[in-house]
């Protein structure tokens, strides 16, 4: 319950800080938090007298079944006093992940897409972090330039494993031009550390043609097999490069280019599983569609752990979408997931503001009208396949070609209402649509723009085959809200 009043307190903004302190922002009915008497609103100061840094800080301080928090609201201090059952949920969320300042990246990528976004989009869109707290909690990537001795003894202490880290090339000093940072050249020895200490680490390899592939990438691939071998896996992934890019040296691959990737990330997996007995090494889906190759099978990727990074992604689809599986491996992480305000609990905010299943958006029209799938050019062919087995003349897929950002993009992710709307207007009325949620956070798209801003009533739907699969069931249409 609430207890006495501590008194007067300013609040003080840390530079380059996401926030100084958690802010509740929801607190679940007839929970330990809502019986203490924890609001909306209240910033959290402390928690048995120890401010929490972040949220796994938080989830320590928590975890008892007595403690205090301290918490601030309108200005005024006040402590909560929580009592809860052993193993009960204390029931709140807090605004964001990160309490304390962001570790920004001090890396100037020439293939790093933030700088090659369009101006004017929200603000946290821009923030480039460098924060391996957010690489466990999200699946961001580090490049461990910024890392420490006292990050490492955390992380270690902690368990804080898995984290995903950018490798791109093992010779120092092709590390470190791409990097445009020295110390690209020597930081790759806290990769060897963290392995021996035992911590789970996905590795990412981005080519970009004429600088880390041909005989680069074989060298990383190399080393990674000599050195490295502990991995839990490897992604080798295209450089993306939109039309805001000003470097001069970034450019797509080229067909043979990205089938040379394809055949080098192939030998070196028959290396790996001489040495290993697991592949380790993946190409994209994305390098095989570029290369007009087909997908790997879908046994090669195991339990697809890439799947974030584009790798598997098409196989897993088909696999849900024409029912050979029953799990379901929606998008849960993504570029730029975790700056909108991802909640505490659960760590990534959700695709829509509301609901499971899919939303509709106005009006829908009738369960027997035609369907047009909307995706980027990636998904589309991925898709097209899928549909024709149906042999259904009323199904289609509307590729979305993306001019906001132009360039190579053609991921579903980055979709963008503009471009949606675009496309939709070429379309004739009442028919059904169907938008998938990885472009949307928390119901609005990377533009700022919302379903509700589109010429056309959409459907939107988890970014799964399942999902599609249902939706394109009329006898499951209507229990949609």
């Amino acid at each position: 319950m609430l207890a006495r009043t501590l008194g007067m307190m300013t609040t003080a903004t840390t530079p380059g800080a996401i926030d100084a302190l958690p802010r509740v922002v929801a607190v679940e009915p007839n929970s330990e938090a809502s019986r203490a008497g924890v609001r909306l609103g209240d910033e959290v100061l402390s928690i048995d007298g120890v401010r929490p840094r972040d949220i796994l800080e938080w989830q320590t301080l928590v975890d008892g079944d007595e403690f205090v928090i301290e918490v601030r609201r309108d200005g005024i201090q006040l402590e909560v006093e929580i009592d809860k059952a052993p193993g009960e949920r204390l029931g709140l969320e807090v605004h964001s992940a990160l309490f304390d300042e962001v570790r920004t990246c001090d890396n100037h990528c020439e293939f790093c897409f933030i700088y090659q976004l369009p101006p004017n989009l929200r603000s946290s869109l821009y923030l480039k972090d460098d924060d391996y707290r957010l690489s466990f909690l999200f699946g961001n990537y580090t490049t461990l330039t910024r890392f420490t001795e006292a990050d490492f003894e955390r992380v270690v202490t902690e368990g804080l494993s898995p984290l995903n880290v950018s490798i791109h090339a093992t010779d120092p000093d092709v590390r470190s031009e791409m990097l445009r940072n020295r110390r690209g050249a020597s930081s790759l020895r806290w990769l060897d550390a963290l392995l021996d200490a035992g911590v789970a680490v996905h590795g990412q390899v981005v080519v970009c043609p004429g600088i880390n592939d041909g005989a680069v990438l074989d060298d990383t691939l190399a080393t990674i097999a000599d050195r490295y071998r502990a991995l839990e896996t490897v992604c080798v992934v295209p450089l993306g490069v939109s039309r805001y890019s000003t470097e001069a040296r970034m450019r797509p691959h080229t067909t043979a280019e990205a089938a040379a990737v394809c055949d080098a990330v192939e030998r070196w997996q028959d290396v790996l599983v001489a040495l290993t007995g697991r592949r380790v090494v993946h190409a994209s889906d994305e390098y095989y569609l570029a290369a007009g190759r087909p997908f790997p099978l879908r046994e090669a990727y195991g339990d697809v752990p890439m799947y974030e990074d584009g790798v598997g992604m098409a196989r897993t689809f088909e696999a849900e979408f024409t029912g050979i599986s029953d799990d379901v491996t929606g998008p849960e992480e993504g570029f730029f997931s975790w700056v909108d305000a991802a909640p505490a609990e659960g760590y990534r905010a959700p695709r829509m503001a509301d609901g499971d299943g899919w939303a509709s958006v106005a009006i829908r029209p009738r369960a027997s009208a035609p369907v047009g799938v909307l995706s980027g050019p990636l998904g589309a062919a991925v898709l097209r396949p899928l549909i024709a087995e149906l042999g259904r003349d009323d199904v289609r897929v509307i590729e979305v070609e993306n001019r906001f950002f132009g360039g190579n993009v053609g991921v579903a992710g980055l979709m963008v209402g503009e471009d949606i709307a675009r496309t939709l207007a070429e379309q004739p009325e009442g028919h059904r649509y169907l938008v998938p949620d990885v472009c949307l956070n928390r119901g609005v798209f990377l533009d700022g723009t919302s379903p509700e801003d589109l010429p056309r009533p959409v459907e939107i739907i988890p970014t799964d085959g399942a999902a599609l699969r249902s939706a394109l069931d009329p006898d499951s249409i209507g229990g949609a809200s």
